[in-house]
């Protein structure tokens, strides 16, 4: 196995999912099912190893691989119940695990897949780049809803390169997913340029720097799993499973918040109607006294939810990178209130607008938020906002032309972390006659008082010309031309249905 590349690792192990999807058992499940079985497979080989952890873990993986037939799938099934009571990341990693694999004879095949790699022989990075090969293949199989809890990694690691996490920090996602900020966060420190880590702040990374939240089991299994093979909190899970947004955050502030709530505007509960007996959905409106505003929509609250997540100590107060969709920016009511509050009690001094087509969920317009903790003051806090167009005239798709690291290195080098206010735009309404800045340009500058005076505190803010309804001669591939439709017609659809939402809420007022 040493002598493979990553991705042809992913791919072998991945194949076998096509077997199993003949049979009923969904990517999402397999990627799910392999999580099992690789720690089983990884405890037992660092057993042999002398290292006493994972006992029981290791202990059912050798009775596994001795089995067959129906003892097979019943020793597997009673291994993942008697994990799933266990403390810890062991009981996180099986918490409310279930075979989803029903026929023995696959099961031992994939058992006898897993069985003959070494993965403890492996490096961290390499274990952690395999497995999220893998959580990637599954939502590209699985588009429906993957874009709920999978990140595009370019995205992340502009992110972090600007954000620029510190040893010692304690950094936080309250919807983790995946895990794919927390274990680029966790690269970037453990690979520090300007020195090594000590052994305490070596320690802190391990074990203390990181805490993640997701609402699903599921999800957050795969997270902790992400961030054990990445040699994060092999000692204490750092992943909770819980509405986020449930309870108030106390006195567990944090210096950093990296994070993509889950898409879908509203929050809702199911209930069974007294009248009709039917299933119906009913409105979630978290009443906390942290939040600016009441409201259902669930990516304003998260953003209320993260403000109140920051530690506010002076210089070093907590600082925190958002994804959010177009709706936050814009939405009238308690959208108002939340960004006037952000403007004036946060420094919010960047919005990145991200292109389409980047999201395996289709139709999804967002942007990163990036704003910084402050101590209460009667004035406001942002004194600008600097805003990078990289949506207009940006064509991107999952398949022929792919988001990379490398669109974002203007980005990056602009963003100019340590002084904010010496930052150079590269706009400017008459092009400069030296090549500088010129109408074309990505990276603007808005006051505070330009934005305070918009209709509704609208950071919606666009001022490029779109090039394509203009260049006739250069126009894209039709394959680009119908990804570019099937996104505008989604996205036209969706804001509709916020339209509609917002004129049944008038209605019931």
């Amino acid at each position: 196995m040493n002598n493979v590349t990553t991705s042809e690792i992913v791919n072998r192990v991945w194949n076998y999912a096509h077997v199993l999807r003949d049979e009923g058992v969904g990517y999402g499940d397999y990627v799910e099912q392999l999580t099992y079985l690789i720690f089983l497979k990884m405890s037992l080989e660092r057993a042999a190893d002398g290292q006493d952890v994972e006992s029981l873990a290791a202990e059912r993986w050798a009775k596994l691989i001795e089995l067959d037939g129906s003892d097979l799938e019943m020793e597997y099934r009673h291994t993942l119940e008697s994990l799933g009571g266990q403390k810890g990341t062991l009981g996180m990693i099986f918490r409310k695990a279930q075979n989803k694999i029903q026929d023995p004879a696959k099961l031992e095949r994939l058992i006898d897949l897993i069985n003959k790699e070494s993965w403890s022989s492996l490096t961290v990075d390499v274990k952690g780049a395999i497995y999220e090969g893998l959580l990637q293949k599954g939502a590209e199989s699985e588009k429906k809803g993957a874009g709920q809890y999978f990140t595009p990694r370019p995205i992340i690691e502009a992110i972090v390169d600007v954000m620029q996490p510190k040893p010692m920090q304690v950094i936080s996602d309250p919807a983790c997913g995946t895990g794919g900020f927390l274990t680029v966060a966790h690269d970037y420190i453990a690979n520090n340029k300007d020195r090594p880590l000590s052994k305490k702040e070596a320690r802190f990374l391990k074990n203390d720097a990181f805490k993640g939240n997701d609402i699903s089991d599921s999800v957050a299994r795969l997270c902790a799993m992400n961030l054990y093979l990445h040699g994060i909190g092999t000692d204490e899970c750092p992943i909770s499973t819980s509405d986020a947004l449930a309870k108030e955050v106390g006195e567990n502030k944090v210096d950093m918040v990296l994070a993509n709530p889950p898409f879908g505007k509203k929050s809702s509960v199911t209930i069974i109607s007294e009248s009709t007996g039917k299933l119906e959905k009913e409105k979630l409106t978290y009443e906390r006294t942290d939040f600016w505003a009441d409201t259902s929509n669930k990516q304003l609250n998260f953003v209320q939810h993260i403000g109140n997540m920051l530690r506010v100590d002076g210089k070093n107060s907590g600082k925190a990178a958002v994804v959010l969709p177009d709706n936050v920016l814009f939405e009238g009511g308690a959208g108002e209130t939340i960004r006037k509050a952000l403007l004036t009690r946060f420094n919010l001094h960047t919005i990145l607008r991200l292109p389409t087509g980047i999201f395996y969920a289709q139709g999804v317009k967002a942007n990163v938020l990036f704003f910084d903790a402050k101590p209460a003051s009667k004035e406001a806090w942002t004194e600008s906002v600097w805003v990078y167009d990289y949506r207009t005239n940006v064509h991107k798709t999952l398949k022929t032309n792919k988001l990379a690291r490398s669109d974002f290195d203007e980005f990056v080098e602009l963003y100019n972390p340590d002084e904010l206010k010496t930052r150079v735009a590269t706009w400017a309404e008459v092009q400069e006659e030296d090549g500088g800045p010129g109408p074309e340009g990505r990276w603007r500058e808005y006051s505070y008082d330009e934005i305070i005076s918009r209709d509704k505190t609208n950071l919606d803010i666009s001022w490029l010309k779109n090039g394509s309804l203009e260049d006739t001669e250069n126009l894209q591939s039709p394959a680009v031309i119908a990804s570019q439709i099937v996104e505008l017609l989604t996205a036209a659809l969706e804001e509709f249905k916020s339209v509609e939402e917002a004129l049944v809420e008038d209605d019931e007022d």
